[in-house]
């Protein structure tokens, strides 16, 4: 595994700078008939970043023991990071460089009844995701919200946590639910690989990555491109099978006492046709969602 991760920070360091031109950073072209990429060369994020080629070289072939943050700095700043990709520079480099700890398998997590009760008390759609994007628990309102992404829609089994990713990517409806679906497949991959960044011995999301990678070539192309994202607030377009057409904004915070369990709660703009089309789904769950009461979604349900 730490061979694995030596590779990852090498492999984002090169998908980074080859989204970068030469003009972009300021960089003068003397020898652009012999340039064989159309990004930076190694040498040219050397120069960017104040270190030698050959220091350069071996960082980005994985060996980055000893490499200071200062280092890191400065090469997020030549390779012109975000904040969330500076992050992960970050993530992937601390995961290289530490001890790593044996993989366990998933452990089981009972959901805090106060937790439970804090979405139940919400009268907007909120619920829980783990780092690899399963629905842990929510509110009816958000089983009613996400009900497309079961079974049997009619009786979402919160014992039985949904996948967001593996939906957006293996299941057919994902492309009515998701108006836009090329922008939230790209923002799946992205957070799952921001995720794993953070915690890359999670066996969870190891085991989803090699699943979606055997089964849909449209995730193994994004997840080869190594993007990351951070994910806290925004909007989003749904098409509900029930309701149609819904936008709501929303917030996402993680759960301190719950390391890897994140917070999210959709809500409509006032007055306007989707907070109409979140009333008709809040009287629609009411009236024909099975029931999702506290009492199972506090079962324990698979870990992060």
């Amino acid at each position: 595994m730490g061979t694995q991760n030596h590779a990852e920070i090498g492999a984002f360091l090169a998908s980074r700078r080859a989204r970068i031109t030469p003009d972009q950073v300021g960089l003068p072209i003397y020898d652009a008939a012999k340039r064989r990429v159309p990004g930076l060369r190694r040498q040219d994020v050397a120069t960017l970043a104040g270190l030698s080629v050959d220091y350069y070289t071996q960082i980005e072939r994985g060996k980055v023991h000893g490499v200071s943050e200062s280092v890191l700095d400065a090469l997020a700043r030549a390779l012109q990071l975000d904040e969330a990709e500076r992050s992960h520079l970050f993530d992937l480099h601390r995961s290289a460089t530490t001890s790593p700890r044996r993989s366990r398998p998933r452990r089981t997590k009972t959901i805090r009844p106060m937790v439970q009760r804090m979405l139940d008390a919400t009268t907007v759609p909120a619920f829980v995701r783990n780092a690899r994007q399963d629905f842990v628990c929510g509110n009816q309102l958000a089983y009613a919200f996400y009900s497309p992404l079961y079974p049997d829609p009619l009786r979402p089994d919160p014992s039985r946590p949904v996948n967001f990713v593996r939906f957006c990517f293996l299941d057919p409806r994902a492309r009515e639910f998701y108006p836009d679906w090329e922008w939230m497949a790209n923002s799946a991959v992205n957070l799952l690989r921001t995720d794993a960044g953070r915690d890359p011995y999670d066996r969870g999301i190891s085991d989803l990555v090699g699943e979606l990678s055997t089964r849909s070539e449209e995730f193994r192309v994004r997840w080869a491109k190594h993007n990351v994202r951070l994910h806290y607030t925004g909007t989003k377009s749904f098409h509900h099978p029930v309701v149609g057409d819904i936008e709501v904004a929303y917030e996402t915070m993680p759960l301190p006492a719950d390391p890897g369990l994140v917070l999210t709660i959709y809500t409509p703009e006032p007055g306007t046709p989707s907070a109409d089309a979140m009333t008709l789904l809040a009287t629609w769950a009411t009236t024909h969602l099975a029931d999702t009461t506290p009492a199972s979604n506090a079962a324990e349900t698979p870990s992060q």
